[in-house]
């Protein structure tokens, strides 16, 4: 412990970003949050920290293991860094614009930290960028949200996108309909997360007949929503369902581009989600472009909300390699005005800042393609 670290060295899960991926960063950003904002939705910056009992509270719970505490020095009270911003949108709504006419459509993008990445992202601070649809319960909401979330995607140029839907609420609904005891709900909601098709069956009886049904019908949505419909569901469960198969058809119809599939009894990271929820993919990338779906603001009992959440992690993953940044070596004494005018042409002038005795091999060291000599651009062999 005594030992002097490397000044490179940092904690597991965080990284440097350098050039040129830094500057890659902001751009998927700002054009991101340029479609969203096209849209009507206006943009919010919350805090990186906030009182441990607001951060939370309500749909914030989920992220209580996640979040990162201390002690604020100022009002001696527990603050939390925020390891999602969902929530603290869902605050903003309910407090500083809770007289803002609804719909109210809000968007965001900033870092957030974790204590511990997942398997499939190692990475513990997350640059997000979102969108919240907050206070309308109809489905258009839910359609409004999920085709936003792809045209940001695809405004990246990222092909081959594809949708991933769910129902958190439908096997608890399930489940509280053939009243299963609490221990045996718990190992029922273990096996369907791991897809466990086995340990459902061994419980058996009506529970295990309708579960297994549920848990084999993901797939396509059109094949899933097929296999749901020969399912006999509680009217609870029967109304989510149909709630599904009503969005899936809007969803078919706005984004004839991008592949929808459904898996109606994934609820691992939802668990406060109280409606249709999704996860964005895109093929040959590893990890989630982003997720989201319906909840409720507050401790549950708030506004009505659909929200969405893209990872510019796997984002940057995705998107297709950038052109390299036209880049021009400008010998000292070169005409500021010529400098300029090129820049707002698109070149990116490297300044030289003492008279160089070679100005193509200095253009070369500093990695230009390109030198001013008077006012024409020569290519750098």
């Amino acid at each position: 412990m005594n030992e002097s670290l490397h000044p490179a060295l940092l904690p597991s899960g965080l990284v440097d970003l350098l050039p040129p991926e830094a500057s890659r960063e902001a751009e998927v950003v700002s054009r991101m949050v340029a479609v969203l904002e096209s849209h009507g939705y206006e943009r919010v910056k919350p805090p990186l920290l906030e009182f441990e009992e607001n951060l939370l509270s309500g749909a914030g719970a989920a992220m209580a293991k996640e979040t990162f505490r201390l002690m604020d020095p100022i009002s001696q009270r527990m603050v939390g860094l925020r390891a999602d911003m969902t929530t603290q949108v869902a605050r903003i709504a309910a407090t500083r614009l809770e007289t803002a006419p609804r719909p109210l459509r809000l968007c965001y993008a900033g870092q957030v930290l974790r204590v511990r990445g997942s398997q499939l992202r190692p990475e513990r601070q997350v640059g997000q960028v979102g969108a919240e649809l907050i206070g309308s319960d109809g489905i258009a909401a839910d359609v409004e949200v999920v085709a936003l979330a792809a045209e940001a995607l695809a405004a990246l140029g990222i092909a081959t996108l594809s949708v991933d839907l769910t129902l958190p609420t439908l096997v608890p609904a399930v489940m509280r309909e053939l009243g299963l005891a609490p221990e045996v709900q718990e190992r029922l909601r273990a096996a369907l997360d791991h897809k466990d098709a086995a340990a459902v069956a061994a419980v058996g009886g009506r529970a295990a007949e309708l579960l297994g049904k549920l848990l084999a019908s993901a797939g396509l949505a059109s094949d899933a929503l097929a296999a749901l419909g020969s399912v006999e569901l509680p009217q609870a469960a029967a109304e989510e369902c149909t709630r599904l198969r009503e969005a899936v058809a809007q969803l078919d119809a706005a984004l004839p581009e991008v592949a929808i599939t459904a898996d109606p009894v994934e609820n691992r990271g939802f668990e406060y989600h109280t409606g249709i929820s999704f996860t964005f993919f895109a093929r040959g990338v590893r990890g989630e472009l982003g997720r989201g779906g319906r909840y409720r603001t507050g401790n549950g009992s708030g506004e009505p909300a659909t929200g969405v959440t893209l990872y510019t992690d796997t984002i940057l993953r995705a998107v297709p390699a950038a052109e390299p940044a036209r880049r021009l070596y400008v010998p000292t004494g070169s005409d500021p005005a010529t400098a300029a005018r090129l820049r707002a042409e698109g070149w990116v002038t490297i300044a030289g800042l003492a008279p160089a005795a070679d100005p193509a091999s200095e253009a070369k060291r500093l990695d230009c393609r390109h030198r001013l000599e008077g006012e024409t651009i020569v290519p750098v062999a």
